[in-house]
């Protein structure tokens, strides 16, 4: 048996309400009928909003699980009413002529406060960069991408703060699909998250293997 790696990729997240996830999986089965070749959303491509991705010692997982719990047990998350309001996608040399789409959230001042909150409490357990053993893979998709890797090692400051884009991804789809897909009427909604984990990455930030529930407010 192997040696774990001494770093995981981790991504901290909302899990979203019903209404998030039939939105979601709507979008995903669209973009598997013209890109079946996709990942579809399931319980090892969970459908999430990134609050922060780190990489942290493996060895200090459990007070990280401690940390990010004590900040969602003092957060009203649930109570959150979080606005979806269009589609975009970003592309990334190692899939060319594809792009990957999700459903953009409208950034508010709870969600920076939170995301704050999150990456001052797992500071003291981070380290500066991983490698692909840091991420979840299967056999079936053993890859780890330059881009997945570098997207983590730069998310504090680069997708942090004013530059946080939360977003629930919902698969991969060729460019010029993805461009008529977000010239079309996006009809806005509201929902809410309904719970809060620690995931392991995988390859292109997927949330693929569940670590911690973590505890929320009553």
């Amino acid at each position: 048996m192997s040696e774990p790696s001494p770093a995981t990729a981790i991504d901290i997240l909302l899990d979203p309400d019903a209404t998030m996830i039939e939105h979601a999986k709507a979008a995903n089965a669209r973009l598997l009928k013209v890109f079946p070749k996709g990942f579809a959303l399931d319980a090892s491509h969970a459908p999430h909003i990134t609050t922060l991705m780190r990489y942290v010692r493996t060895a200090d997982l459990d007070k990280v699980y401690a940390a990010a719990s004590r900040i969602f047990s003092s957060s009203n998350v649930t109570r959150m009413k979080l606005k979806a309001f269009k589609y975009y996608f970003l592309t990334d040399k190692s899939i060319p002529g594809l792009g990957g789409a999700g459903i953009i959230v409208e950034l508010n001042p709870e969600l920076i406060k939170l995301q704050q909150n999150l990456i001052d409490a797992v500071s003291p357990y981070t380290v500066e960069t991983g490698t692909a053993a840091a991420f979840a893979t299967t056999p079936g998709e053993p890859d780890v991408n330059e881009a997945t890797m570098h997207y983590v090692q730069v998310f504090v400051p680069e997708h942090s703060g004013k530059n946080y884009l939360p977003h629930v991804t919902v698969g991969l789809a060729p460019i010029d699909y993805l461009n008529a897909m977000l010239a079309e009427t996006f009809d806005t909604f509201t929902f809410s998250p309904a719970s809060a984990s620690v995931y392991q990455l995988g390859n292109f930030g997927t949330a693929r293997k569940q670590l911690k529930a973590l505890d929320l407010k009553p």
